[in-house]
């Protein structure tokens, strides 16, 4: 049984802290209670511990890390549903672009002849190709039809990407028809819906489920997510200067603020879902490429082989310690670089976590950063709120707000 736990994380004992190595980036620093995660095994002494950390925040705002803690504590496996998972931050909201347009709220919608910005662009805000922009094109909640669409087939193209690169091949098609078909020369909806709703529980695939104690040791270490809950909206985006994987490149985030709004990525190689996504994420650079700054930060691995090991990303060669240098992250960087071959600008975190926490960046993040170097747009929390199409959408609503052009 624990002893009486000295918990720091009101809001009056917030620290403000100086990362100087990778420039003036963290604004606050939330600090948790100290756990011994194997004592945390049990589960009923694990929800005694949540209700003792809740009840330290009766009447007080609790920070996100707490939320995930008192989560993981009553049995949560991240399913996105509780904990830190929320909805992006958003400047460009439907009241902002129909305000710019003069509908109206509740009844108006915007047709391609009146809209202020070129017709590629409108094309990227009208979601379902009706030609108009309405609400519901600019709806990213997990409750609207077209996300839950997007949701259902990300995952049904993850279980088909076999080497986890976010790229289907034809032979990875192939392997589908034969796995589906098994040994006809057609399959049929029966067959189809069997192998892709396959009988028995729900949840992580054998071997990835985690324990109490392995979540705790993951959210301590940052692996998961980073503890620091990063910007708010019309924040000034935190000033960082980085290298790229082989040194040779230095990179000043604020030299890049001006004239084009700025996309910002954070991610790693074990984490599946972004590898799985980050595709989507180059072709948004490749799109606008000529209209904006895109950066991607090297963050802190989700799944080290010391950690919440995945035995998914075993299967597919993605198997690694954590770093404890920034060299050694540096060489894995070097590694997603080879599998997801990335267009834009990659930078690597120094291995104290300074950009990752200063933007929340752990597991995965974006961000849209407008052309004075205030966040315009910082996507939910990766694995659930990294949705390169919303950040798409953002970034378009900047580019019409500062008149920078549109995609070739």
């Amino acid at each position: 049984m624990y002893t009486r736990f000295l918990f720091a994380l009101s809001l009056s004992a917030l620290l403000l802290v100086s990362l100087s190595a990778a420039g003036p980036v963290s604004p606050n620093v939330v600090t948790l209670p100290k756990l011994d995660p194997d004592k945390l095994a049990d589960p009923k002494e694990a929800a005694r511990v949540a209700d003792e950390v809740e009840k330290s925040y009766a009447g007080k705002p609790q920070p996100e890390a707490v939320k995930m803690l008192i989560a993981i504590l009553r049995g949560s496996q991240l399913g996105g549903n509780d904990g830190w998972f929320g909805p992006a931050e958003n400047r460009y909201s439907w009241k902002w672009i129909a305000d710019r347009h003069e509908v109206d709220l509740k009844t108006g919608s915007i047709a391609k002849n009146k809209f202020r910005g070129s017709e590629k662009l409108f094309d990227a805000l009208d979601r379902d190709g009706d030609g108009k922009i309405a609400p519901n094109d600019l709806d990213w909640s997990d409750r609207n039809p077209y996300v839950m669409q997007m949701n259902m087939l990300n995952r049904l193209f993850r279980r088909w990407d076999g080497t986890g690169d976010g790229k289907l091949t034809r032979a990875e098609l192939d392997e589908v028809f034969k796995r589906i078909a098994e040994g006809k020369d057609y399959f049929t909806a029966d067959d189809f819906r069997r192998a892709m709703i396959p009988r028995g529980p729900f949840g992580f695939a054998p071997g990835d489920g985690p324990s109490i104690p392995v979540l705790v040791r993951g959210l301590y270490a940052g692996e998961i997510g980073s503890i620091q809950e990063g910007p708010k909206l019309n924040d000034s985006a935190p000033d960082f200067t980085l290298k790229s994987p082989d040194a040779k490149e230095t990179l000043q985030l604020s030299k890049l603020f001006g004239k084009k709004p700025v996309v910002l990525v954070l991610g790693n190689f074990t984490c599946g879902p972004f590898r799985g996504l980050y595709p989507d994420v180059d072709a948004v650079y490749e799109r606008y490429k000529a209209q904006a700054h895109f950066v991607m930060v090297y963050v802190r691995e989700a799944h080290p082989t010391d950690g919440w090991k995945m035995e998914s990303n075993a299967k597919m060669g993605v198997a690694f310690k954590q770093p404890t240098t920034t060299a050694e992250r540096a060489e894995v960087c070097t590694l997603f670089r080879k599998k997801l071959n990335p267009g834009m600008t990659v930078l690597v975190d120094e291995i104290s976590d300074p950009v990752g926490n200063a933007y929340s960046g752990m597991p995965a993040r974006l961000y849209v950063i407008d052309p004075k170097g205030k966040v315009a747009y910082k996507s939910g929390r990766g694995p659930f709120g990294f949705k390169p199409g919303e950040m798409e959408q953002a970034l378009v609503m900047s580019l019409v707000e500062s008149s920078a052009g549109e995609p070739k």
